[in-house]
Parts: structure tokens; C-alpha cells; sequence
């Protein structure tokens, strides 16, 4: 793996998308940019069509929570798997798949059979898919960028990538359904799902562009449910990764469970269709967006903590004030501003995790990090569904973004045992200048994290 870095310091733009100095990443980047557009499409298409067949908030939790539940039960073994085998071929095995599921739903749907139950079946292929796919994409960019000190910009500009995506995305979902409204819903929500099929070519061709190092991998191994429990051991024995990964949890049980509700929102707080669910969505985008590409600004990881929580309390003030609006324009405003706080608390999260994380451990612990944030969010759907039935869409809302401020404020009480804990790694790993380590040594007693707990 090479480096097309120049000479000297980065600055200005150079600086903000520094980590595309490396060739693989930047084929990683545009290639995934192309197909995370479709991935996207495919999202509001999927959820709308949901909604459109059953016309029930209840159902509409069920089929989220069902289609998430692979994701929740194998994800944590996912880790231990991918700590042994070969990352980048597990990537385009799953690419391939997804690219799979995609055509049959558009096959289904544009031949007018698809059924609830057939979307379930497939969501649910899809969550077994993604329980491999997601720790391993992001347990690759370590391999993909050299330089520990460009990881943190990488892992922002992931984030700018997945919500600029977030923005085109859904806008070029309405466009469609727009385009092939006459055809009816069914069919305009099976261009979306075609498309996104085709998406995949771009990340898959990316991947087998990229030339690797060998990765070094354990030759001694134990037993998978042995690795499986040193790996929970280290990731929330160590209390700087705990304390994220429950945040991240809460995040997605209650504070993003409102989008599950989106369709439903659409159509009976603004009266409309697939099209005003993609300008909600859109607006979320957009402030993720800013946020990330702040975050890529950012030339030290040491700081980001206090971007978590207010980012996470962001978040849940945004939330309050959008279940209390019926303004669409209003509306894509406060949703935008819950989307820059997401993105600076979730991004954030990831990038502090991944410098923490042990190398030898370090699939396991992205794991974590992906069951916390994909795998208990069936419960938060099922919870959503299920509220929103019998209290509305709104109230809904309105508690999510309590939850957010509760969880704020209590990673923001526990700051100083975090940095305490936090900053002899950052030392260790050099991410701190050594003229700063002498004000930090008298800021606080600072201990080193164990390796097991």
C-alpha cells in the first residue's frame, strides 16, 4: 500500500481531504460514494413502500425490528471471524450480496408481486449481510490509510461520504418517484431499488482495483466464543470504549428511532408522499454533512469528547422542537441541525474508538461498535412502532430526544475519568505533541487502560 502524500504540511482543502492521499482509500471513497447513493434510495424506497402496503406505524416497527435482528444476534461473532480472515475479500463477498438482494426486490417490485412478507424476507438477508459487512468496513480503513495520524480524517470523510449520500440520495429517490408516478408507488419504489443494484458495480470494481500488504493475522487461535468474550471483556472493560458504546447504544434504540417513523410523518403531519419523505431526509443530510466536514478540519483527535456530548445533546434539543412543528420548511431545518448533532457525536465516537482499540483486537471491538449502533436498533424501531401506534408519531419524537439530553448529560458528568483514562493512549500513540503532555500529566493523575479487563 503506497502513499501519493506531497511534500510538506497539508493546508486548506488539502488538509480537510488529506486521508485521499492514499490510493486505495481513494478508490474505497469513490467507489462507495456511488453506491451509497443507491444504498440510500433504496432506504426511503423500502420504508415507504412498507408503510404504502400496510398503512400501520405498528407493522411498519415490526418489519424494522425483524430485518435488524441478524444484525444484533451475529455481529459480535462477526468480529471474532474477521480478526482472522481477510477483510478485503469479505468486503466484496458482501458487496456482491447486497448488490443480490437489491435486483431481486427490484424484480419483485416491478412485476408487481412484492409482498410485506417478501420484503421482510429479504430485509432480513440483507441484516445477516450487514452483520459482516459493517465491522469490516470499518475495522478496514486502518488498512486502507498508513498514517495513524490521517485516521481520524479518514474516518470523518467516511462520514462525509455516508450523509452526502444521505443527501443526494433520497432527493434523487423523490426525483424517480416523481418521474414514474404515473406507473404508481409500486414500481417507483422498484427504479429505486434497480438503481441501487446497479450502484454496487462502482464499489465493487473499486475494491479489486486496490493493491494491499498482506494482513498479518493471529496463527494461534482459541475457540470463537473464547474470542468472543476476551474481545466483550476488553471493549467495555475499559471504560472510555464502554461509556461510548453505550451512548452509541442509546443513541440507537431512542434517538434515532424517528426516522423509522418517517414515512408516517410524511403523510400525516405535511401531507405528503415519497417525495416529502426525501426532503426530510435530505435536510438531515445536509446537517450531517456540515458536521462531518468539520470533523475532517479537526487535526487532533484529544477534544473530541466534548464534541460527543454536545453533539448528543444537539441532537435531542433539535428532536424536541421537530415533534412540536407541522412547517415542512420548519421541519427539514430542526431536522438538519439533528443531523450536524448526530454526525458530531456518532463520528466522533468512531474515530475515538478506533484510536483506543488494541490492533490484535481490533475487529471485535468495531463489532461492538456496529451492534451498538445497528444492532439494538431493532428494539429502538419495535419501541417506536409501537408508541407512535398508540400515542402518535409526534410524542414519539418528543421522547426520543429527551432520552438524547438524558444521555448528554450523563457522558458529559463522566468527562474527566474518561480523559483521564483516554490520554496516556493518545501519548503512547503520539497523537498528543509532547509539549502538551506536561499540562496534561498536571491536569489529572492519568492511568493506563488494561489490556483485558
Amino acid at each position: 500500500m503506497s502513499s501519493d502524500s506531497a511534500a510538506g504540511e497539508p493546508r486548506g482543502w488539502k488538509f480537510v481531504l488529506r486521508a485521499l492521499r492514499y490510493r486505495n482509500y481513494r478508490l474505497f471513497f469513490f467507489g462507495q460514494g456511488v453506491s451509497l447513493i443507491g444504498t440510500w434510495m433504496q432506504r426511503l424506497a423500502m420504508s415507504y413502500l412498507i408503510y404504502y402496503l400496510t398503512g400501520s406505524y405498528w407493522l411498519m416497527g415490526v418489519v424494522a425490528f425483524l430485518s435488524m435482528i441478524p444484525t444484533s444476534i451475529f455481529t459480535p461473532f462477526a468480529g471474532v471471524l474477521l480478526d482472522r480472515w481477510n477483510l478485503h475479500r469479505v468486503i466484496v463477498i458482501t458487496q456482491a450480496l447486497a448488490m443480490l438482494q437489491a435486483f431481486l426486490l427490484a424484480g419483485l417490485a416491478l412485476t408487481q408481486t412484492v409482498t410485506p412478507g417478501e420484503i421482510l424476507v429479504l430485509s432480513v438477508f440483507l441484516g445477516l449481510v450487514n452483520a459482516f459487512d459493517m465491522p469490516a468496513r470499518q475495522a478496514f480503513v486502518v488498512q486502507m490509510v498508513e498514517g495513524r495520524e490521517d485516521l481520524s480524517n479518514a474516518i470523518a470523510l467516511n462520514s462525509t461520504l455516508f450523509n452526502g449520500a444521505q443527501l443526494v440520495g433520497p432527493a434523487v429517490a423523490a426525483a424517480v418517484a416523481g418521474a414514474f408516478a404515473a406507473l404508481g408507488e409500486i414500481n417507483a419504489a422498484g427504479m429505486c431499488f434497480l438503481l441501487n443494484g446497479v450502484s454496487f458495480v462502482a464499489v465493487i470494481i473499486a475494491l479489486l482495483a486496490m493493491r494491499l500488504r498482506p494482513r498479518e493475522v493471529p496463527t494461534q487461535r482459541r475457540e470463537v466464543l473464547a474470542e468472543l468474550v476476551e474481545g466483550f471483556r476488553y471493549s467495555f472493560g475499559f471504560p472510555p470504549i464502554r461509556s461510548l458504546l453505550l451512548l452509541i447504544a442509546t443513541t440507537s434504540v431512542f434517538g434515532m428511532s424517528y426516522a423509522v417513523l418517517m414515512p408516517g410523518i410524511a403523510r400525516q403531519v405535511y401531507h405528503g408522499g415519497m417525495p416529502t419523505q426525501g426532503w426530510l431526509l435530505s435536510a438531515t443530510g445536509v446537517g450531517a454533512l456540515c458536521g462531518a466536514l468539520y470533523l475532517a478540519s479537526r487535526r487532533k483527535v484529544p477534544g473530541l469528547e466534548r464534541l460527543i456530548a454536545g453533539g448528543a445533546a444537539l441532537f435531542g434539543l433539535a428532536l424536541i422542537g421537530f415533534s412540536a412543528v407541522n412547517v415542512l420548511g420548519l421541519g427539514m431545518g430542526l431536522l438538519a441541525v439533528a443531523g450536524m448533532g448526530r454526525m458530531l457525536q456518532t463520528a466522533s465516537c468512531n474515530t475515538v474508538i478506533q484510536t483506543l482499540a488494541e490492533e490484535d483486537k481490533r475487529g471485535r471491538v468495531m463489532a461492538f461498535y456496529a451492534w451498538s449502533f445497528a444492532g439494538t436498533a431493532p428494539l429502538g424501531s419495535l419501541l417506536a412502532g409501537g408508541v407512535a401506534h398508540v400515542w402518535g408519531a409526534p410524542l414519539t419524537v418528543w421522547c426520543s430526544g429527551v432520552s438524547m439530553l438524558i444521555a448528554a448529560g450523563l457522558f458529559f458528568a463522566g468527562l474527566p475519568r474518561f480523559r483521564r483514562l483516554a490520554h496516556p493512549v493518545y501519548i503512547e500513540r503520539g497523537l498528543i505533541p509532547p509539549s502538551e503532555i506536561g499540562d496534561l500529566l498536571g491536569q489529572a493523575e492519568m492511568v493506563p487502560p488494561p489490556q483485558e479487563a
